[in-house]
């Protein structure tokens, strides 16, 4: 159950990737996709500047409104910004209280427990009118390993980590599977809203409405998640979603394009979206090894090792079976850019791949980007013996090994030395 809820650690991204980022998307432009397909949310308007701010929280014609900072991590209300002003998430009061909120928050890094230490940058606000919840659920729609299809996951414990309450109380998690093809039945998703604790019909047809409605939209637009944390009933009885957040999948993009316009590069790693200009599947990671491998399996292996020995990996970076000279020259430009590392390994299996288009493009990026850190590396397979020729050619200072084990132990050496 849990894994269907996506727990996800550093090297657990680096193996599902694929290795590609699942689409994220803000949360009024969630808002907004929600709306689309009827399902009703508390009014929300997103200020990509503080005069906005003022100018929206002004035409709320009330002033009892709730500011979010627009950025793409979790734990937002419980974050700080890197100016010091404290939380993403503020009650406000007015349209001039909106407007020194907002200047406090765009322009400015929020950190949370998800963001690093980095942060990530707000560049908008959203405002969004104050609706009091009498009681909250949480809802998502999911792809689950465990039935191989689709499934609603219900709970009446919402508002705090999903996680957290699946651990303590299995019986609090509500799981439906959805028929892929006929998608929830309106009794099917009347039971669900019973079992929740919706205590009358209309309230009842109300969620079992929304999570028709999800449905679609995760069929519809190719999602890979929908998670509304929490679903509320208010204290004037009506059921709205007051959280939400999406994923897509990226092999949708081709027919999906009105969801990835949405697509905010500035809450992305940066050399993440410079390697996937250049089609290298690459995800940052923290330690100071940088590697560069050919295919996603040996790409794990290698990491592995290099943790057996000590060792950290400061990235995941697949070059593919379709790699060239100028491919391997960029990756180095991405590996050099990272100032943690202090050794690069590369690890080539040539099977697809040939070892001397590896080689090649090795000792072209040695001698144009002036390296100046401990290169080890390892080729085996198709054009090897070419391939450690050109090598020894070269004059170079890279070290060769044939052994992947006496390879992963000197690249860690290096990179403590």
């Amino acid at each position: 159950m849990l894994s269907s809820l996506r727990k996800a650690g550093s090297l657990a991204r680096s193996a599902s990737a694929g290795q590609r980022r699942f689409l994220s998307i803000h949360e009024h432009q969630s808002m907004t996709l929600l709306n689309s397909y009827g399902i009703p949310t508390p009014k929300s308007v997103a200020a990509n500047s503080p005069q906005e701010a003022f100018d929206v929280a002004k035409s709320f014609g009330h002033n009892h409104l709730v500011i979010k900072a627009q950025v793409l991590a979790g734990g937002r209300g419980k974050g700080k910004f890197n100016n010091g002003f404290e939380g993403g998430v503020h009650m406000v009061n007015s349209p001039e209280q909106a407007r020194d909120v907002a200047t406090k928050m765009i322009g400015s890094s929020l950190i949370t427990k998800q963001t690093g230490a980095g942060g990530r940058i707000c560049n908008a606000v959203m405002l969004a009118e104050r609706r009091q919840p009498e009681h909250e659920y949480y809802v998502a729609v999911l792809n689950d390993r465990a039935s191989q299809g689709v499934v609603l996951v219900a709970s009446n414990q919402g508002g705090m980590n999903i996680e957290e309450v699946a651990a303590k109380d299995p019986a609090a998690i509500i799981t439906t599977p959805i028929d892929y093809v006929k998608g929830l039945s309106k009794a099917a998703a009347l039971s669900v809203a019973q079992e929740l604790g919706f205590r009358d019909t209309k309230t009842q047809s109300d969620a079992a409405d929304i999570f028709i409605n999800l449905y679609k939209i995760f069929k519809e637009k190719d999602a890979t998640q929908i998670e509304i944390n929490p679903m509320a009933l208010t204290t004037d009885g009506e059921v709205l979603c007051m959280d939400a957040k999406f994923g897509f999948d990226d092999n949708a993009e081709f027919r999906q394009q009105d969801i990835f316009s949405l697509r905010d590069i500035s809450q992305e790693e940066p050399s993440e979206v410079e390697a996937q200009k250049a089609n290298l599947n690459f995800i940052k990671l923290d330690g100071s090894i940088g590697c560069l491998v050919n295919g996603a399996g040996l790409a794990m292996a290698t990491m592995d090792v290099l943790s057996l020995h000590g060792g950290q990996p400061a990235n995941f970076l697949d070059v593919g079976g379709g790699a060239t000279p100028e491919t391997v020259k960029k990756a180095f430009e991405i590996l050099l850019a990272d100032p943690k590392v202090k050794s690069i390994f590369i690890n080539i299996f040539g099977g697809i791949m040939r070892c001397d288009y590896i080689a090649e493009g090795v000792i072209k990026a040695t001698k144009e980007l002036n390296l100046d850190i401990p290169l080890v590396v390892r080729l085996k397979g198709t054009m090897e013996k070419e391939a450690k020729q050109m090598i020894k050619d070269s004059g170079l200072k890279i070290v060769a090994f044939d052994s992947l084990d006496e390879a992963a132990e000197r690249a860690v050496h290096l990179a403590d030395a």
